[in-house]
C-alpha cells in the first residue's frame, strides 16, 4: 500500500515495508541476529586496531611508516590501473603527506568502531565508520575481508534501531533521542 500525507512542508510518500524487513530492520526479535554479525565485527576491527595501536610504523616512534609503505604500494597498483586516479591524487596529496596523523586515525578508528560494535552502542555510527575504513581500503586495491566486513557494515547500518538491543544501545538510543525527534518546546 502506498499512501501519500500532504502537510505544510510537502508530501510525503509512504510505503509500507515488506514483513522480511520489518522483522530484521524493526523488530527485536531479530536481535541476535544482529548480536552474531555485531560481535563478528567488532572483533575484527577490534583486533586490527590493537595490533596496530602501539606497533612500530602505526603510533609507536616511527608512526606513519607503515601506512606510507601502505599507500606508496597502492600509489604503485594506480600506476597498473588497480587504483582509481582520484584515488591515488587523494593518497598523494592529502594522506601521505600526513601518514602520522592518519596512522593514529587508522589504528584508533580500528579500536573504537570494534569497541562500540561489541558493546553495542551507537551501533549504526560505529558500523558507518567501519564501513568507510572499508571502502578506503577497498580503493586502494585492499581485497582480503574487505568486501564481507562492509556488507555487514550496510546490514548494520540500515539495522541501526534493533542492531544494538542487546548492548548499551537499548538504554542509550531512547535516552539519547534521535536528532529529527522535536521536543516540545520546538
Amino acid at each position: 500500500m502506498v499512501e501519500v500525507k500532504r502537510g505544510n512542508r510537502g508530501s510525503e510518500v509512504i510505503v509500507e515495508e515488506n514483513p522480511i524487513s520489518r522483522f530484521l530492520f524493526t523488530n527485536t526479535r531479530s536481535a541476535l541476529i544482529w548480536l552474531i554479525l555485531r560481535l563478528y565485527l567488532g572483533y575484527a576491527w577490534l583486533t586490527a586496531g590493537w595490533g596496530k595501536v602501539g606497533a612500530e610504523g602505526w603510533t609507536g616512534e616511527n608512526a606513519g611508516a607503515a601506512i606510507e609503505g601502505y599507500m606508496q604500494g597502492a600509489l604503485a597498483r594506480a600506476a597498473e590501473g588497480d587504483v582509481a586516479n582520484w584515488y591515488a591524487w587523494i593518497l598523494e596529496n592529502a594522506i601521505i603527506p600526513n601518514a602520522t596523523v592518519f596512522a593514529y586515525l587508522v589504528a584508533w578508528g580500528e579500536v573504537l568502531v570494534g569497541l562500540g560494535l561489541i558493546i553495542g552502542f551507537l551501533t549504526g555510527i560505529a558500523a558507518f565508520f567501519g564501513a568507510l575504513m572499508n571502502i578506503s581500503f577497498l580503493l586502494a586495491g585492499t581485497i582480503s575481508t574487505n568486501p564481507v566486513m562492509f556488507l555487514i557494515a550496510m546490514l548494520l547500518i540500515l539495522a541501526w534501531k534493533v542492531a544494538g538491543w542487546y548492548g548499551v544501545d537499548r538504554w542509550a538510543l531512547p535516552y539519547l533521542g534521535t536528532p529529527w525527534k522535536r521536543t516540545k518546546n520546538d
